[in-house]
């Protein structure tokens, strides 16, 4: 808590009056965010509401004990009904990776639940480590230096902000376990349904990362000091250093 208590008060990230949609998969990062905050709505000198909202892609899950944990909890919890199931069937080609359309789907969906619930923020549970794959994925495949943005505005002008960005993964992942937290795994991605391939960059540069940080231990605090410190200038880009 102390964690994400510094993180809101560098970013601004929850702020008074905000009515924040909570994305609410049922895995350790998004569990682990519902019940922060919470508690952040308990210690903070502010008021501001959030929901928890679980996207349904259309092909009959079963939410009854993440239903049931959210009212124990008192977390307010709704489930937002859509067809992503069914369209990725017309949509996807057989041995393509559906995990980005999925992504995309799943995030619009949330902005849709946004509006409908009258929110003027979305929170998603992206962690440290998802930042820093992401960021070496654009480097090594996409030639682009990107990251995780702990916030920013989409282009439907909602706010999108990551209250657990500056978290390790295993944090969140000793969380739930100590708490004896249920949570949702792999068995609830769309693509497990699919023929399909499913990806491996992401996989590999987890393993690379992993292999780095055992030689170099303060690997991602350096990582999550550089995404602070960037010297635009110091790269090739013409508009920056343009005499």
């Amino acid at each position: 808590m102390s964690k994400l208590g510094r993180t809101n008060a560098e970013f601004n990230l929850i702020e008074e009056g905000d009515k924040i949609l909570v994305g609410l998969s049922g895995g350790k990062d998004s569990l682990t965010m519902v019940h922060a905050m919470k508690e952040q709505q308990r210690r903070a000198p502010f008021d501001f509401e959030f929901i928890a909202v679980t996207v349904s892609y259309g092909m009959e899950e079963n939410f009854d004990k993440l239903i049931a944990h959210c009212a124990e909890y008192d977390i307010p919890h709704a489930i937002h009904d859509t067809k992503i199931y069914d369209l990725a069937t017309e949509k996807i080609r057989k041995n393509s990776s559906f995990c980005s359309f999925f992504s995309r789907m799943r995030r619009g969906s949330l902005y849709s639940a946004a509006e409908k619930f009258a929110c003027n923020k979305v929170a998603l549970g992206h962690h440290m480590d998802d930042a820093a794959e992401s960021f070496f994925m654009n480097f090594i495949y996409n030639g682009q230096l990107r990251s995780l943005a702990p916030k920013y505005r989409a282009d439907n002008g909602l706010i999108v902000i990551r209250p657990l960005i500056q978290m390790r993964e295993r944090q969140l992942t000793a969380f739930a376990l100590e708490n004896d937290i249920p949570t949702i795994g792999d068995e609830a991605c769309p693509s497990m349904r699919f023929d399909v391939k499913m990806p491996h960059a992401r996989a590999h540069t987890k393993e690379m990362l992993s292999r780095m940080e055992k030689e170099f231990p303060t690997l991602f605090t350096s990582l999550n000091a550089a995404f602070k410190n960037i010297s635009q200038e110091s790269f090739f880009d013409v508009e920056k250093f343009s005499l």
